[in-house]
């Protein structure tokens, strides 16, 4: 009799404990994030202007970089409007970060995420037109988050994309392109694949158009 009693405690034993662990909350399942873009993903960088233009510069740039934001805000509205607005030159951008800027990288990435959004070109000017944040040695993340408001981005995809780093591969991959192809420093230009040599300024670039394209007046 004492075995049966012993055997009915194992029972009891056992069957309490398979009801608790069938009523504890089970885990959620784990929600997979989108995979990081490949470094090799074919990404050529955003462009701007028609695609059917006989001249295309290349950009090599970082976001960091004060002369990079000097060029953005005085010379590229300028180009803007008289030589892509006007469907003369295809301007394409590519990541240039430097290693002596401790945000160029996040900053790009921050582009980057605005661009997953259709709003590169938005994040673009934002990141050069109020460029405090490049001299003031701060973490930006705050104030980039505040930029991809502005322009209208959904924060949540945003914060996924910055926090998985999910274009860090791309960035890496410009770099090394513009290595490959001589780049040192920033901004750094090519015209139909030659380097531009001169003083990056929007007459510059409208004389060298024009003489590419033989409209010159």
């Amino acid at each position: 009799m004492k075995g049966f009693y012993a055997l009915l405690a194992v029972v009891a034993v056992v069957g309490a404990g398979a009801l608790w662990y069938g009523s504890r909350p089970r885990p959620a399942p784990l929600q997979s994030a989108p995979p990081p873009v490949a470094a090799a993903d074919g990404f050529r960088g955003y462009t701007l202007g028609s695609d059917a233009a006989r001249v295309e510069v290349i950009e090599y740039s970082d976001f960091e970089c004060p002369f990079c934001a000097s060029f953005a805000t005085v010379q590229m509205p300028v180009i803007r409007e008289q030589l892509l607005a006007t469907g003369k030159v295809r301007w394409r951008y590519r990541d240039f970060p430097l290693p002596g800027h401790q945000y160029a990288r996040y900053a790009a990435l921050a582009a980057q995420c605005g661009g997953e959004q259709g709003k590169f070109w938005e994040m673009h000017d934002q990141l050069f037109q109020h460029h405090e944040w490049a001299q003031t040695g701060k973490n930006p993340r705050a104030l980039f988050r505040d930029f991809a408001k502005t322009v209208g981005l959904d924060l949540e995809k945003y914060d996924a994309c910055t926090d998985g780093q999910r274009y860090a591969g791309r960035i890496q991959a410009s770099l090394e392109e513009g290595e490959r192809a001589g780049v040192q420093g920033t901004p750094s230009f090519f015209v139909n694949g030659k380097r531009f040599e001169g003083h990056a300024t929007s007459d510059a670039f409208q004389a060298l158009v024009d003489s590419l394209t033989n409209t010159r007046k």
